[in-house]
């Protein structure tokens, strides 16, 4: 069964989830318009029920769901995505859409350099690069001296936005006006010069799934842009246009994406394996896709246990952490060091709270390292939402059976167990929320700790999806994902990185791994 996510795009109004099945049927209980809007990486579709005239806005995001599933796979393939480096329009300030006039500044060489080291042990098949300047001279600078040749692709060029290119963001909207002002908050439904920019990128990445599946690879690099890289990802995972700008793509950000085949064949299983792996520190800077953001959520995993260590096995007990896990802990801690951290809120459980007190005591000392300071309280709290042991651990459930952490672990076990998840997901979600609602303060950083599968329903709520959705994310020992909300906790979330690990340093898992034949990653 092929699910795809959509939301509406309404800025009067909070996000809303529309799911459809293969069958076309829909699980949302409110519709905003009649349309239907079918995607192949060929051609597109519009059936309307309702007359209206061509001025009308089309709520796309009321009913978008994509065809055609992916081609079937015949063995594990994993693909990383890399956005280009800074280019000069970038530091400009520059609308570069899919123009081909900017090219890398010396800050955009010294990322992709970055990444560059970030990969150099890892094996790649094949690389897939835009053709444009500041994307071929990132891939180069990382694809190094292998002896593949890189593979041009012009469908991975950047989202096409016409007669946007090359201004400034101040001379578009003189410009432009209302049709700029549209492009900010309600992209998937901006137009111009007759085109839907956003939409057109969404049909164009599915085109250059099918290709990148296609080649006789294993593990694949792919270099592009941040809108063509969002859609990649999106499209991947099954959701929609309407999720533009919610998953940040920064400059030489890092994506992994895992394609599983299924032993009864069809459209592999897919899974965001991680999202925009920075050169930089993800919890750096207040903007999020270039948006001024005050109010954040940070998801850290608990340190590994013995159990954890040993054999994968996703559900140790009320353990405490192992020497690997005190130390991802304390990594975890000094990422979030330049953080005025508001509020910890962690599960019970042993290794989740013995990674919130790391983060508490590293945050109290930083407001000492001056002369004549005063330590900074930083307000703990428990509560049994983030605690997942009570689900997974009870008297008749089997848990000889479960599946060790890996790639799509989630969709693994009982439909019954994933269910009790989400809805004690849900709930979490919502009080968490509510600790980032103070409009008396401006600014508030809330660090939730938990199990990974715990935060991988809480990711899946912030992105108003459903249990369905559980095994698509992957989420290591020792994460961090962030989480902003540029408009306050009722305008939804962007998600600016998940599973990111490169704090770890050499305690953090590979970006890629090598997987002999019959190995999944």
């Amino acid at each position: 069964m092929i699910f795809v996510a959509t939301r509406t795009t309404s800025s009067s109004s909070s996000s809303l989830c529309i799911i459809r099945d293969h069958r076309n049927r829909t699980f949302s209980p409110h519709r905003t318009r009649h349309v239907i809007i079918r995607c192949s990486s060929s051609v597109q579709e519009i059936d309307k029920s309702s007359s209206s005239s061509e001025s009308e806005r089309i709520e796309l995001g009321s009913e978008l769901r994509s065809s055609l599933p992916f081609p079937p796979i015949r063995a594990a393939k994993r693909v990383v995505l890399v956005r280009h480096g800074q280019s000069t329009w970038n530091a400009e300030g520059r609308i570069q859409g899919s123009s081909n006039f900017s090219v890398l500044t010396k800050k955009g060489e010294a990322q992709a350099e970055t990444s560059r080291q970030m990969l150099i042990d890892d094996r790649f098949d094949a690389c897939f690069a835009s053709p444009l300047a500041r994307s071929k001279k990132t891939a180069e600078i990382i694809w190094g001296d292998r002896e593949e040749p890189i593979i041009p692709e012009y469908d991975l060029r950047e989202i096409d936005l016409y007669s946007f290119q090359g201004l400034l963001k101040h001379e578009g909207k003189e410009r432009f006006g209302p049709a700029f002002r549209q492009w900010q908050v309600d992209a998937v439904n901006f137009v111009i010069d007759g085109h839907y920019p956003v939409r057109e990128l969404w049909e164009r990445a599915r085109s250059c799934w099918t290709k990148i599946l296609a080649h006789d690879s294993r593990s694949v690099l792919v270099v592009a842009h941040n809108a063509v890289n969002q859609a990649l990802v999106a499209t991947a995972i099954g959701l929609g246009a309407e999720y533009f700008r919610s998953l940040l793509q920064s400059n030489c950000g890092v994506s992994v994406l895992d394609f599983i085949p299924r032993s009864e064949g069809g459209s592999p299983h897919i899974c965001l394996n991680r999202l925009n792996q920075t050169p930089g520190s993800p919890v750096a800077g207040g903007k999020s896709g270039g948006r001024e953001t005050n109010k954040r959520i940070i998801l850290v995993c608990h340190g590994s246990t013995p159990s954890n260590t040993e054999d994968g096995f996703p559900f140790a007990g009320d353990q405490p952490m192992d020497m690997l896990g005190v130390i991802q802990s304390q990594k975890s801690a000094e990422l979030l060091l330049d953080l005025k951290v508001t509020s910890i809120i962690s599960s019970p459980n042993k290794a989740c709270f013995e990674t919130a007190v790391a983060i508490s005591k590293v945050q109290e000392a930083a407001e000492c390292l001056g002369a004549d300071c005063v330590p900074r309280y930083v307000e703990m709290k428990q509560t049994g939402n983030l605690d997942i042991e009570t689900i997974f651990r009870q008297p008749k459930t089997d848990i000889s059976n479960f599946p060790p952490i890996q790639p799509g672990w989630l969709n693994r076990i009982e439909d019954g167990l994933r269910t009790t998840l989400w809805e004690q997901s849900g709930k979490t979600w919502q009080s968490l929320l509510d600790e980032i609602s103070d409009e008396s303060n401006s600014e508030e950083v809330v660090v939730a700790v938990g199990h990974p599968a715990i935060h991988i329903a809480l990711l899946g709520q912030c992105l108003n999806l459903t249990k369905e959705w559980l095994g698509s994310f992957h989420l290591d020992a020792g994460s961090i994902s962030v989480i902003d909300f540029p408009e306050g906790p009722k305008g939804g979330g962007v998600i600016r990185c998940i599973n990111y690990t490169a704090h770890l340093g050499r305690w953090s898992i590979p970006i890629t791994r090598t997987a002999e034949d019959g190995e999944e990653f």
